[in-house]
């Protein structure tokens, strides 16, 4: 098995946090639940500073971060519209937060499986473990919103 390296690492917690963007930005106008509205904004927020504290990780050591391509955010925002066209309710929306999340968080810890601790860098590994713990918390909400 090869070891993932720091960029590796950080080029996975831009990408989560990308994509979440992406999909929170493509539900929202969907979304007539206030206290929805409010969780999306919030845990939109927490994506932005994290991205962001990624960013400035990869400009201080030379790391070139790419975005997903436009295929991927048309196909994410194409079955979005599709699944809340049919259904905008508050578990609706819940469900699909909680299915991305999850996607998130597995993508999250299958890279932080795959790093040697002492050939990655401490801040990386460290903001991929905060993105990790929110979106760990952020399931939780999500699934108190469905019941």
């Amino acid at each position: 098995m090869e070891i993932k390296k720091s960029e590796e690492v950080l080029a996975e917690v831009h990408r989560n946090c990308q994509l979440a963007l992406q999909s929170i930005s493509d539900i929202l106008p969907e979304t007539e639940d206030a206290e929805l509205r409010e969780e999306l904004l919030r845990q939109h927020e927490d994506y932005e500073k994290i991205g962001g504290r990624a960013a400035i990780l990869a400009k201080d050591k030379s790391i070139e971060l790419k975005n997903p391509g436009p295929i991927k955010k048309a196909m994410m925002w194409s079955s979005i519209k599709m699944s809340t066209m049919s259904d905008n309710s508050r578990a609706h929306i819940a469900e699909m937060m909680v299915q991305g999340t999850v996607m998130g968080i597995t993508a999250l810890k299958s890279t932080l499986g795959e790093v040697s601790e002492d050939c990655a860098d401490g801040d990386i590994l460290s903001l991929a473990r905060e993105l990790l713990s929110a979106e760990e918390g952020f399931e939780k909400k999500w699934k108190e919103m469905i019941a």
